[in-house]
């Protein structure tokens, strides 16, 4: 899949994603538009592509709302901070990373999306509107399989009232504020239990300095060298990047 389609894919979540917070009727005053089979409305292609191009602007919040990005960004600066480096791996090195990790857990969605919904309708097979129906199904069932249960009921009693039924899916506006909220859950809870060896050494290293009397020696200049040489045997990249690719892929929240 070449850069231009990604970038069309993306667009077309974010608009999916888009549509979960008002379904307004078809039909803007300066827009050309006309009536099509099915009581529906055919856009121009010329708002097409002026909604496919606003929609980029968008791409942030859809990689934050729709993606495992947040998870993954959050884990790996907890795992920063345990540690203690402050500024190795850098902000840069950390959020290419997590970008990377969340384009290959997406990669099954995106290919959905991309047979499904984008490829037919660049070749004019569906309308915009089923390219955008087709299009947020296979993002639904990612956020579905990962949002907790607890979360989806606390957005459904804010929201209001809805339709209960096994068949009926959870609509888009509760399931993304749901599926963000679940997603910072899971990332401070992996983040604690990463926490805890590097707090163990920490204090055994305070507790030895404090024991040969030397309190002027921060703890966190012995134990350093530590930390690093535990991350390195037990291969703490291979293991964490792992863990987190297969937490998605395996589906439901950890």
């Amino acid at each position: 899949m070449n850069v231009s389609r990604l970038l069309s894919l993306l667009a077309l979540l974010v608009l999916t994603a888009g549509t979960a917070f008002g379904q307004a009727e078809p039909g803007l005053p300066a827009v050309v538009a006309s009536p099509s089979e099915g009581g529906t409305t055919e856009y121009s292609v010329t708002l097409q592509l002026l909604l496919m191009m606003t929609a980029l602007t968008l791409l942030p919040s859809a990689l934050i709302m729709l993606t495992p990005f947040t998870r993954i960004i959050i884990i790996l600066a907890i795992l920063r901070q345990g540690i203690g480096l402050a500024q190795t791996p850098n902000n840069q090195i950390l959020i290419g990373l997590a970008l990377f990790i969340t384009v290959f857990v997406m990669a099954p969605v995106f290919s959905e999306v991309n047979s499904n919904a984008l490829s037919p309708y660049l070749d004019q097979e569906i309308t915009f509107q089923e390219a955008l129906a087709a299009g947020r199904e296979p993002v639904r069932l990612f956020m579905q399989d990962q949002v907790r249960e607890a979360d989806v009921e606390l957005f459904s009693r804010m929201r209001g009232p809805l339709p209960v039924s096994a068949d009926t899916p959870i609509p888009m506006s509760v399931l993304i504020p749901a599926y963000i909220t679940s997603e910072l859950k899971t990332a401070f809870q992996i983040g604690f239990l990463l926490l805890l060896p590097f707090l163990v050494i920490d204090l055994v290293v305070a507790s030895v300095l404090m024991s040969m009397g030397m309190v002027m020696l921060s703890p966190l200049v012995i134990s350093l060298p530590f930390k690093l040489m535990l991350f390195v045997m037990v291969d703490g990249w291979t293991l964490i990047l792992g863990t987190l690719a297969s937490s998605f892929l395996l589906g439901g929240p950890p």
